[in-house]
């Protein structure tokens, strides 16, 4: 076990190792628009989880992981002359839904947005149901009585 500091470095590392390999050496046609978001490491540096985006379809996200697995002996290889590490971690490379999650709160949001805005206009023009203040108050004439 490594002490988590050095894991995150290496994670870092292996990030861009593997951006800068699928933007330069990877020329895959089935690669579509990725992203790598973001690469974490087991304690013991055996497993390497790197997380991605495609900006696309359904069928074009399919061919980029399709083209991201046939291209993971390459990129393994790469990150292991990069980092010189001992024992060069397994690569796992897993879909990050965290802008498709983002993308629906921002529309969940824009639709509560819409409602306040219908709510706050038919505020506007709306009326007290009965006396616009409801409060009783004592009659000035009950003090001189007292």
């Amino acid at each position: 076990m490594v002490d988590a500091a050095r894991a995150r470095k290496l994670a870092d590392r292996i990030q861009q190792i593997v951006a800068e390999m699928l933007e330069r050496r990877i020329k895959d046609p089935r690669l579509g628009f990725v992203t790598v978001t973001d690469t974490r490491i087991t304690a013991d540096l055996r497993e390497a989880t790197v997380f991605y985006t495609v900006f696309g379809s359904e069928v074009e996200r399919a061919d980029s992981a399709a083209a991201l697995e046939s291209a993971k002996g390459i990129i393994r290889s790469e990150v292991g002359r990069q980092t010189g590490v001992r024992f060069t971690p397994t690569l796992t490379f897993k879909h990050d839904p965290l802008p498709d999650s983002a993308r629906q709160l921002d529309d969940l949001i824009n639709v509560a947005k819409a409602r306040d805005a219908e709510v706050a206009r038919q505020a506007q023009s709306a009326s007290y149901a009965g006396e616009a203040d409801p409060y009783r108050k004592p009659d000035e004439g009950e003090d001189d009585q007292a």
